[in-house]
């Protein structure tokens, strides 16, 4: 069953799955006298239910509520800030990935400096930036490191590369993200009201099924850890109405084949040795303790923040909600700015020029559904 899930976008094996979704989601509004609501935690399990139609389809049924999953669309504002003020130095190349480059800043984009002439790299491949450092020895390289524990395992692979080639003029600017504590900032918070999690499956190859227990033990909700194809997605929002109706809670690995109890050992103790456990500011959330990883001292010559000094002031204010949009209290066309001053074209927080951001999302495939 699981491998035809994997397959398909097939009409064939979606649209009785669609089917059942409804069926099952009228049968909890039918209980409790309303729609069920979960969220997708995933950046790329919001922009995937919005390419394949699945929420559009599942609007008066099902609330499916976008998460903070997007690693540049949670980077606060200072940090944006701050590593387009890195990018001014002199002497350095700055690598990133691409979705970095458009993101407002308070005053400029790491494009505009580009554009200004300074040396600023967009990477495929994340350990180019060690292959660059060495072939550009009289300058300083300098990896932006953003993301989850999906990005995280590549960044210390950068770090053993360098040391393995004994490469000195290269570092990474670490604003890296954890899973754990925003989910628990969010249901701490109470701010929204959730049925469930649909829980991201590349992360939950690092972390593993039993990484989500706490989910289940603390805070009874349930979660279903899901792949990105449109049958795999519509089944676990099946699974999750359906422990919600019976008013059970618990993990489901609906990626069995890829996600194992305890996860990838070998990539989590890569990651132990390189990093520890650091305070991390979120856009609209503020500083959430212990939510990222940094590297240890022992690892501080490859630490941009340790290197160099960047001062930013405070950041400029504007009227988007891209904070709001990524703990699931509006949605994206709640935004006064969205479609107006804010476009692809010309956005004005990261959830509109992000790959995985909902405003793109909805902007791409849903404004006009809703």
């Amino acid at each position: 069953m699981l491998e035809i899930l994997k397959q398909s976008n097939n009409p064939e094996v979606c649209k009785p799955l669609v089917e059942a979704v409804i069926e099952k989601a009228k049968e909890f509004q039918r209980k409790f006298g309303r729609m069920p609501a979960f969220m997708e935690v995933c950046g790329s399990h919001t922009m995937s239910l919005a390419r394949t139609g699945v929420k559009p389809c599942l609007k008066d049924e099902v609330n499916l509520i976008s998460g903070p999953g997007c690693p540049v669309c949670v980077t606060d504002q200072r940090s944006i800030d701050a590593m387009i003020a890195l990018a001014e130095g002199e002497n350095r190349i700055i690598c990133t990935f691409g979705d970095m480059m458009r993101v407002p800043g308070s005053n400029k984009t790491l494009l505009d400096s580009k554009i200004a002439g300074k040396d600023i790299r967009v990477l495929y491949s994340p350990v180019d930036a060690v292959k660059v450092a060495e072939d550009n020895p009289d300058k300083q390289v300098i990896f932006l490191g953003v993301g989850f524990e999906t990005t995280i395992p590549i960044l210390t692979l950068m770090v053993g590369e360098a040391e393995k080639r004994g490469i000195e003029n290269f570092s990474i600017w670490m604003t890296t993200k954890l899973v754990e504590p925003v989910l628990r900032y969010l249901l701490d918070a109470g701010e929204v009201h959730l049925d469930g999690f649909l829980l991201p499956g590349h992360v939950s190859i690092v972390l593993g099924e039993e990484s989500y227990q706490y989910l289940v033990d603390e805070y009874h909700i349930s979660g279903v850890i899901t792949g990105f194809e449109t049958a795999e997605l519509l089944f676990g929002i099946y699974k999750s109405i359906d422990l919600a109706l019976k008013e059970e809670t618990a993990i489901i690995n609906n990626h069995p084949s890829i996600v194992s109890k305890t996860g990838n050992q070998v990539i989590q103790q890569w990651m132990d040795q390189y990093l520890i456990k650091c305070d991390e500011a979120w856009r609209g959330i503020g500083v959430i303790p212990n939510s990222g990883l940094d590297l240890k001292p022992e690892y501080d010559k490859y630490n941009a923040k340790k290197r160099f000094t960047v001062e930013v002031g405070e950041p400029r204010k504007t009227k988007c909600r891209c904070g709001e949009v990524i703990r699931g209290l509006i949605t994206p066309n709640e935004c006064p700015l969205f479609g107006k001053a804010c476009n692809p074209m010309k956005p004005i927080g990261p959830c509109m020029v992000s790959a995985e951001g909902s405003c793109a999302a909805f902007y791409q495939y849903m404004r006009e559904s809703f």
